[in-house]
């Protein structure tokens, strides 16, 4: 096990973010990992917010640090060695807590001020005695480039400088974050000449540490916006304010702040989402363009009455619709110069309830470090697991490996906005969003989601007629009447279909809005399977904690036959090869090998005895009942010598019914992330998604049918 801490090279450069996400990034690579803050700063209940940010956020349950104070009391009486070793248990606690063992233990350093010497050696001392490698954090922010370089390399210095070889590399975190002439953040300036941030172009050509060949840049985190915004509820509770609505507060975020005191006429231009308005409760005008702005679409992150008495706005109970649609409204005593000065004191850390925020921050700093050269500085002997996070790791860079053409039916619903605007960002897939294009912009800009101008948006009226001949020849042999052809082409996923079908698009997910059977009927009319496939089947990639499952089929077959549970079987290890699962499948039953009878497990007996005719190569057993195939000293008892008991990784279910029931039950009770319905089977890739499905569920299901569309 490696050992690898996160020293900074300063206080403020976003420390407890880069260890967030470098857990992700690594859990992605398969790595088993642990995670110690050995020293923080306690709050009043004891807790350190870096620590319980872990703990909500990850798999991981590590312990409290040790309070600072009592470190710098241990170091002021000259006894670092007691200090260590109490370090030193802290660590074996964490490792004998582990489920697993680790592949890596990462440390958060700690962030001392620079006027505070006895905690700044707190890292050297932890690097030493617990024979970690170091991998430096800071931020360009506020200093020029020999500014920066010397304080890397001073930093360096303390572990014995790079040449040592204790000191791998750094992350640069912030890089091009807006500052006003203070060195502070500033998201609203729009002057370039206030922008005294470095440049990543002027970083990578001039920070002389980087050209070294024993310093490696393990990361460059770019700023962005929505890693810093705060949620109306923070600015609220920092102020001390009152909240007379509250509306979105708790999700609405404030990128700007203006105070009202222009004429409307002047302040309607600033009304963006993200703009927290700050005016007196007189300002019937003011709250007037607010509300119409809200009932336009604009998310505004409020309002705020500064120096008011209890609510003396007339106009606000008229402003109803406004307040209905998310609007919140918040009251402060100060006056508007007061809270002007009170504002840059705001610690915007994040708070460990805003879970959206961490999110992105977690994927965001994943998303730029160098993961491959991490996972070669932490290179020894493990054993390689499929995590769920690694799965989708693994989704996203195949998709994009050959950017394939998705077209999304309904182009126009919310979620599967962001998705596309996520996927386009992240180039998984070419996405097609299929709509109005007046309504599908008007949608977006109402739920504050920036379109990029080169996504495209299909108009599907003017497409309808032009597939009428290709429909009618694909149907007629059925009884399609040109009159009734005409009404399937409404149906803009029968539309997207003929558009797959005639390959001008690489693949189809639908279903946030339309049912299973909407989505899957026109590909089994008019796509239809590949050649030699009987049946075209589903599978169900579930992310359990430790290793991704395939369960199949959970949503397309009713009750198929032995030989139809063969060939579900078959196409279900095949996937789960392809997607880079080993499969060992277990073919489930109520009953274990030869303990029952009955027609249904003789199906799945019959079944299990057909793959291993048709396919020697597969790794199978069954009938198994779950908790056989799933638990090692359940399928030993059950199965004693069976290669396939309590190591399943792909499982078959006899029916729909058993299947569909059993991935819920799962999903739900244990909330484990899935992913699908994938169909296998098709000449073609289309995708069905939950009614229920969140934007993540859409991109990794775009990300799928990349994949499958570039077989």
């Amino acid at each position: 096990m490696k050992t690898l801490l996160l020293a900074p090279t300063e206080s403020g450069v976003g420390l407890t973010t880069i260890c967030l996400g470098m857990l992700h990034a690594l859990d992605q690579k398969g790595l088993r990992v642990a995670f110690c803050k050995p020293f923080g700063h306690l709050n009043e209940q004891g807790l350190d917010r870096s620590v319980e940010l872990i703990r909500h956020y990850t798999e991981l349950q590590p312990p409290q640090p040790l309070p600072c104070s009592r470190a710098k009391a241990l170091l002021a009486g000259n006894q670092p060695d007691l200090l260590m070793e109490e370090v030193i248990a802290l660590r074996q606690h964490v490792l004998e807590a582990a489920e697993h063992k680790p592949d890596v233990l990462i440390l958060e350093g700690v962030n001392a001020a620079s006027d505070d010497h006895l905690l700044a050696q707190l890292n050297t001392l932890m690097a030493r005695s617990l024979d970690a490698q170091v991998i430096l954090v800071t931020t360009p922010l506020g200093q020029s480039v020999a500014e920066l370089n010397q304080r890397l390399e001073v930093t360096a210095n303390l572990f014995g400088g790079i040449s040592a070889h204790r000191v791998a590399g750094c992350v640069l975190n912030m890089i091009n974050a807006p500052l006003d002439r203070h060195g502070r953040i500033r998201p609203d300036i729009l002057q370039p000449s206030f922008n005294t941030s470095l440049s990543w172009d002027t970083i990578q050509a001039e920070l002389a540490i980087l050209q070294r060949n024993d310093f490696h840049l393990a990361g460059a985190i770019p700023w962005n916006q929505d890693l810093t915004a705060p949620r109306t509820w923070d600015i609220a509770q920092f102020l001390g304010a009152e909240i007379l609505q509250a509306g979105e507060v708790k999700k609405r975020r404030v990128l700007r702040v203006i105070i009202a005191t222009q004429q409307v006429a002047h302040l309607l231009e600033q009304l963006q989402p993200g703009t927290l308005i700050v005016t007196s409760a007189d300002r019937d005008d003011v709250v007037l363009a607010a509300a119409m702005a809200q009932m336009n679409g604009v998310a505004l992150a409020g309002i705020l009455f500064a120096q008011s008495t209890p609510l003396q706005s007339r106009i606000l109970p008229s402003c109803q619709q406004a307040l209905d649609r998310g609007l919140p409204i918040l009251q402060l005593q100060q006056d508007c110069y007061q809270m002007t000065n009170l504002l840059p004191e705001f610690d915007n850390k994040v708070p460990v309830d805003d879970e959206t925020r961490v999110r992105h921050i977690m994927e965001t700093v994943a998303q730029n470090l160098d993961k491959d050269w991490l996972v070669t500085l932490l290179a020894g002997e493990r054993e390689r697991r499929l995590s769920p996070a690694a799965f989708r790791y693994s989704l996203v860079q195949r998709a994009r490996q050959q950017r394939k053409t998705i077209i999304l039916p309904e182009g126009d619903e919310p979620r599967t906005l962001r998705a596309a605007v996520t996927c386009h960002h992240r180039n998984i897939a070419r996405c097609i969003l299929m709509g109005n294009p007046e309504q599908v912009r008007r949608i977006a800009t109402a739920n504050a989601i920036p379109l990029p101008p080169d996504l495209e948006i299909l108009d599907p009226e003017s497409r309808r007629e032009k597939y009428l001949p290709l429909l009618m020849s694909l149907r007629r042999h059925k009884g399609l009447t040109e009159e009734r052809a005409l009404q399937e082409l409404e149906d803009n996923v029968v539309l997207g279909t003929l558009m797959l079908y005639q390959g001008e698009v690489d693949g189809l997910v639908s279903g946030a809005v339309h049912t299973t059977a909407n989505t899957i009927r026109p590909a089994l009319q008019l796509i239809r399977t590949q050649p030699g496939i009987r049946i075209v089947s589903s599978i169900f990639f579930m992310c359990m904690p430790e290793q991704v499952l395939i369960f199949g089929d959970c949503a397309i077959n009713p009750d198929p036959d032995a030989e139809g549970l063969a060939d579900i079987a078959i196409a279900s290890a095949d996937s789960a090869k392809a997607f880079g699962v080993t499969p060992r499948i277990a073919m489930i039953s109520y009953s274990t090998l030869e303990s029952g009878s009955g027609s249904d497990v003789d199906k799945v007996r019959a079944a299990t005895q057909m793959v291993r005719t048709k396919r020697p190569d597969l790794l199978i057993d069954g009938p198994l009942q779950y908790d056989a195939a799933m638990i090692p000293s359940v399928g030993e008892k059950k199965a004693p010598g069976s290669a396939v008991a309590g190591h399943a990784t792909v499982l078959i279910f006899p029916d729909l019914n058993t299947g569909n029931t059993t991935y819920k039950a799962v999903q739900r009770s244990a909330q484990v992330v899935s992913i699908g319905p994938m169909l296998q089977g098709l000449k073609k890739p289309v995708n069905d998604l939950s009614r229920g499905a969140t934007v993540d569920d859409i991109i990794y299901t775009i990300a799928l049918t990349a994949i499958q569309a570039q077989v």
